[in-house]
C-alpha cells in the first residue's frame, strides 16, 4: 500500500483532493512492488522560489519539485520522498497549455513520482524513456499524452 500525505500550505479552487492524489501516485508506483510513503505539499509560489533557489540554483518557482529520501543502508524505512507542487503555477501552465486543470495535476504528480523512483529528463534519452513513462501511466488514467500541444481554438 502507498500512504501519501498531503500538506496544503496553498490552497485553490482547482487542486485535486486526497482521493485523486492517491490514485495518480498508485497509477505510477504499479508495478514497483514496494510499500512506499510520499509527502505531497502544495505550495505558493513564494515558498516554491525559495526551495527552487535553494536545491536547484534557479530562479522563480516551479510546478513541482522532487526530493528523493536517501536512506542510509540498514535502515528501513518506507519513504520513498517529498513532492512539492506549486499550485499557482499549475495553474497557469495549464491556462497558457489549453489543458484540463486536473489533468496537468495528474501528469505533474506522475512526472514527479517518476523523478521519487530515479527517472529524469537531463539528457534526450533519458527524456525520451520518462516522457514515454508518463505517457503510458497518463493513458491508463485516460488522460491524453501532455506532449502533444493543443491549439487555441
Amino acid at each position: 500500500m502507498n500512504l501519501v500525505e498531503i500538506q496544503t500550505i496553498f490552497k485553490s479552487n482547482g487542486q485535486p483532493d486526497q482521493e485523486q492524489i492517491q490514485r495518480w501516485v498508485d497509477a505510477a508506483l504499479d508495478g514497483f512492488n514496494q510499500d512506499t510513503e510520499i509527502v505531497v505539499r502544495i505550495v505558493d509560489e513564494q515558498e516554491s522560489a525559495e526551495l527552487n533557489e535553494q536545491y536547484r540554483l534557479k530562479p522563480g518557482p516551479t510546478n513541482i519539485l522532487s526530493f528523493p529520501v536517501e536512506v542510509p543502508e540498514g535502515i528501513e524505512l518506507n519513504l520513498l520522498g517529498d513532492l512539492v507542487v506549486c499550485a499557482p503555477v499549475l495553474e497557469k501552465e495549464a491556462l497558457e497549455q489549453h489543458k484540463a486543470l486536473t489533468d496537468h495535476w495528474a501528469h505533474i504528480i506522475v512526472h514527479g513520482v517518476l523523478h521519487l523512483l530515479g527517472y529524469d529528463h537531463i539528457d534526450d534519452d533519458e527524456a525520451e524513456l520518462m516522457e514515454n513513462k508518463e505517457i503510458t501511466i497518463l493513458n491508463k488514467l485516460n488522460i491524453k499524452n501532455p506532449y502533444i500541444q493543443v491549439n487555441e481554438e
